[in-house]
């Protein structure tokens, strides 16, 4: 089993855990895994053809799955899966909110 470890921003999906023990002999399992045991947290990170979000970066250990082989990576009893959605927002740009005379 592998330990995806879950962002305090998809923990409402997941019971708010922070990790979870997913079988999976890859990282696309692994999350095959996670999604059919939390349906709702599906929608955040995988697109309408069951592909990984864009934004959404995947790492085993440390190193991106995007500079090995993606979905397709390889993980082992032990392995560290963590989870990484952009997030975006933050105080609004004040230049652009000018008072127009």
């Amino acid at each position: 089993m592998a330990t995806v470890t879950i962002p305090s921003v998809l923990r409402p999906f997941t019971d708010r855990k922070s990790e979870l023990s997913l079988e999976g002999s890859s990282v696309g399992e692994v999350v095959a895994s996670l999604s059919a045991a939390y349906p709702d947290l599906a929608p955040h990170i995988l697109d309408e053809n069951g592909d990984l979000r864009s934004f959404v970066n995947v790492f085993v250990g440390d190193t991106d799955i995007r500079s090995l082989q993606g979905t397709d990576t390889p993980v082992f009893p032990g392995s560290t899966i963590v989870l990484v959605p952009a997030i975006a927002g933050g105080a609004p740009d004040t230049i652009n909110f000018r008072a127009v005379r």
